[in-house]
């Protein structure tokens, strides 16, 4: 019975730390521009929102955006303001420090099956 426990225990450890370390991966991938880092957390279909366009775009289609993003504004670091969960869902809103200026950024993500994946992110010019 004590096995029992420890093994639910650790089951429930290792559950939080993978809700944890998805959002962690993306924000330390915003910190440098890292694309690709980034798009290993996409669902299907990513809602990205620009200064200059919004809209829902497939994965492919979303690694595309956000690196023509990137390329026109070079990534210096991102600072974490807020953290936040909510069911299964989390979400950080910091600001994006880039040769072009600063962007506040919103990240939104949410828990499908053993992962958590990213459904949208903002850049809204500060």
């Amino acid at each position: 019975m004590k096995r029992f426990f420890t093994l639910i225990a650790t089951g429930i450890v290792l559950a939080s730390f993978t809700l944890i370390s998805g959002l962690d991966d993306v924000v330390n991938a915003l910190k440098t521009g890292n694309t690709a880092q980034i798009v290993k957390y996409f669902d299907n279909t990513i809602e990205i929102s620009l200064p200059d366009k919004s809209n829902s775009y497939s994965k492919s289609q979303a690694e595309l955006v956000l690196k023509d993003f990137f390329s026109a504004n070079p990534v210096k670091g991102f600072n974490v303001m807020h953290r936040g969960e909510n069911g299964g869902s989390q979400f950080c809103i910091g600001t994006l420090v880039t040769g072009n200026g600063s962007f506040r950024t919103t990240v939104f993500m949410k828990q499908k099956g053993d992962k958590q994946l990213l459904q949208e992110i903002r850049f809204e010019t500060n």
